[in-house]
């Protein structure tokens, strides 16, 4: 399976085909109706957002007080705007460190900021993309170079932005999925969490990101997988005539080192939000 960033196509690959994108008369009302306001209202949230961080870079450097706010203010209007249902569910961590989740569509970036004040990690090629790579820059991405080379340099980076009290969202599995699902986290990324710089004071709290398709609907209706286009994807959730609900269950921070290796981190975040996940979906 090839890897990937959060905020790139999705690669994992299923034998089964999308659902046909199926608009229908109400369908294209509702896509004007909820995208219009929805493009104005994360835009324009941006535009203020860059504003602000004129005033804050010179003041705060990497710290953010007040930016993060209009993110987090942006991704959860956006929800209503859409008519997703949101809930959540377990306490936030206080603790210097890192946020661990399963990753379904484009719009966990959306749910995840909505609750918690993060900030992603992404490869480096990102950020030169247009239109995504300068919101991703504006709302402080953490951008990486897969090179061993560059690893000391990037520990050191992570070790700045941990200490300015940010929360740093990774993506282990490495793609988004179905939804229906939670595939096996590769453990490459936390081994920078065991470096000497970090080890002891640094925490990872697993997410669990459960969608609830609309009533009628597949159960993988919100899942974005294999080949699948962001706008055929973006199309089907204005103009759902039923909107249905995300869930975010926020389970206990682990201790870094409290454990052995990456791998027996990797397996505990795993199963946490593994079996939640599971739980959830038997629930909706």
């Amino acid at each position: 399976m090839a890897e990937r960033d959060p905020l790139t196509a999705p690669l994992w690959n299923s034998e089964d085909a999308p659902d046909p994108l199926e608009l229908g008369f109400v369908g294209c009302c509702l896509v004007p109706l909820r995208g219009l306001p929805l493009a104005i209202f994360v835009f324009g949230g941006l535009i203020i957002l860059l504003i602000l961080r004129v005033f804050e870079r010179p003041f705060f450097g990497v710290r953010r007080p007040v930016t993060p706010y209009i993110t987090q203010f942006v991704c959860r209007n956006a929800f209503r705007i859409l008519g997703i249902g949101f809930r959540t569910s377990g306490s936030l961590m206080r603790e210097h460190g890192a946020v661990v989740a399963n990753h379904s569509s484009w719009l966990d970036i959306f749910a995840l900021n909505a609750r918690k004040r993060i900030y992603f990690v992404s490869k480096a090629e990102v950020a030169k993309w247009p239109g995504i790579g300068w919101l991703a820059r504006a709302t402080g991405t953490v951008f990486i170079e897969r090179n061993p080379k560059k690893a000391r340099e990037q520990t050191r980076i992570f070790e700045t932005r941990l200490n300015a009290g940010h929360k740093l969202l990774f993506f282990p599995e490495g793609t988004s999925t179905d939804g229906l699902r939670v595939l096996p986290f590769r453990t490459t990324l936390f081994a920078a969490f065991f470096a000497d710089e970090l080890r002891d004071f640094m925490y990872v709290q697993p997410v669990s990101v459960v969608f609830h398709a609309p009533k009628g609907q597949p159960d993988r209706f919100y899942g974005w997988w294999g080949d699948m286009e962001f706008g055929p994807h973006l199309l089907k959730t204005l103009g759902a005539r039923r909107q249905g609900s995300v869930e975010l269950i926020y389970h206990s921070p682990a201790r870094v080192c409290d454990f052995e290796n990456r791998k027996a981190l990797a397996a505990h975040c795993e199963e946490a939000v593994r079996h939640a996940h599971a739980l959830a979906r038997l629930e909706k």
